[in-house]
């Protein structure tokens, strides 16, 4: 078969590759039908996470038909449609039986495209199948399902859950990309009095406008701090969420946040980002941090079938699935191509 293979900082390559095999009898092989590209995927590409080994095929999201399923799968068959997380749960150990299953102590967690083989791939073996795929279900298309194997359960639980989002909430997401979009629509089921979107793209805060934003700041041309303040009274955001993951943003969450408010950070961060406490102290100020554990899925899942959400509206380009060099170019250069999810399909 054929993947993306990823062979160190900056190279990578679309080649031929032996196909997955079981390796346990929870696993499943699933023929990826449709797959993308994620902003942790370009974090890898940079180097920003040197434990990801080159040889490695990237990728943690995808659409697909089971084809093979080891002796211990209950309930994954042979020729069913999956959502394949991107978040693996062995289902028994404490963080999955707390619903952690980012944490997972039991051999999942985050290793699609990371610790083990992944998603970009015209075949993938899947871990613990039982507990790490989801029926597709009627009325949703393939685009917009998998929207849900990252994306939208990343922006909900680690930015809207994590960051407390209330009614009447003023809240400001630094980075209008699928994350933060992911965020924003998120937020907007809450009912805040405000959502600000900030981002240095134009087309990324024409985005967000589509997506709920009231406000959007390029924070090239304006001051985001001020607007915040200007529509809270002086005080700040109830809730700051980071959704680049450079220290710049995270900074500026800090700066956007009320005295006793919430910053919600989801961006990757490959460098050290500066805690200002010699000013932040004696704000009463949270600071989360996380991982999605994808607990919020079924019910994501459920909105999306019933239309709810509109998930398709992330999907900004099409392409062929052997054409993943030419998708990472587009995605890459998302501030010249306006890219926002990219999907690949066979």
């Amino acid at each position: 078969m054929r993947a993306l293979v990823y062979h160190g900082p900056g190279n990578k390559a679309w080649e031929e590759v032996p196909d997955p095999v079981l390796h346990d009898d929870t696993d499943a092989i699933v023929r990826v039908e449709a797959t993308t590209i994620c902003g942790t995927d370009l974090h890898i590409l940079k180097g920003d996470t040197p434990e990801v080994a080159p040889g490695r095929i990237l990728g943690h999201e995808a659409v697909g038909t089971v084809e093979a399923v080891g002796s211990s799968v209950k309930n994954v068959r042979v020729g069913d449609r999956v959502l394949v997380s991107c978040i693996s749960a062995c289902g028994r150990c404490r963080y999955c039986r707390e619903g952690r299953y980012g944490q997972c102590l039991g051999g999942g967690g985050w290793i699609l495209g990371y610790m083990i083989n992944g998603t970009q791939a015209e075949r993938v073996r899947v871990p613990f199948a039982d507990t790490s795929t989801y029926p597709i279900p009627d009325g949703a298309s393939d685009e917009e399902v998998l929207m849900l194997a990252d994306i939208l359960p990343t922006g909900y639980e680690v930015g809207v859950l994590n960051g407390g989002v209330r009614p009447g909430d003023t809240v400001a997401v630094v980075g209008a990309g699928p994350v933060g979009l992911s965020a924003i629509s998120g937020a907007k089921m809450y009912s805040p009095a405000h959502v600000v979107a900030i981002d240095m793209a134009d087309s990324r805060l024409e985005a967000a406008k589509t997506f709920g934003a009231d406000r959007t700041v390029n924070n090239q041309r304006e001051d985001p701090v001020a607007l915040v303040r200007d529509l809270t009274d002086g005080l700040g955001a109830d809730v700051a969420i980071e959704a680049v993951g450079v220290p710049d943003t995270f900074e500026l969450c800090t700066q956007l946040v009320r005295p006793g408010g919430r910053v919600a950070n989801i961006g990757v961060h490959g460098k050290p980002a500066t805690l200002h406490l010699e000013f932040l102290w004696i704000r009463d100020l949270t600071v989360t941090t996380g991982l999605v554990d994808t607990s919020s899925t079924p019910t994501l899942l459920r909105l999306v079938a019933s239309h709810a959400i509109d998930a398709s509206r992330f999907v900004s380009h099409r392409f062929a699935l052997d054409e993943m060099i030419d998708a990472y170019d587009v995605f890459g250069r998302a501030a010249d191509t306006a890219a926002l999810k990219v999907v690949l399909s066979r």
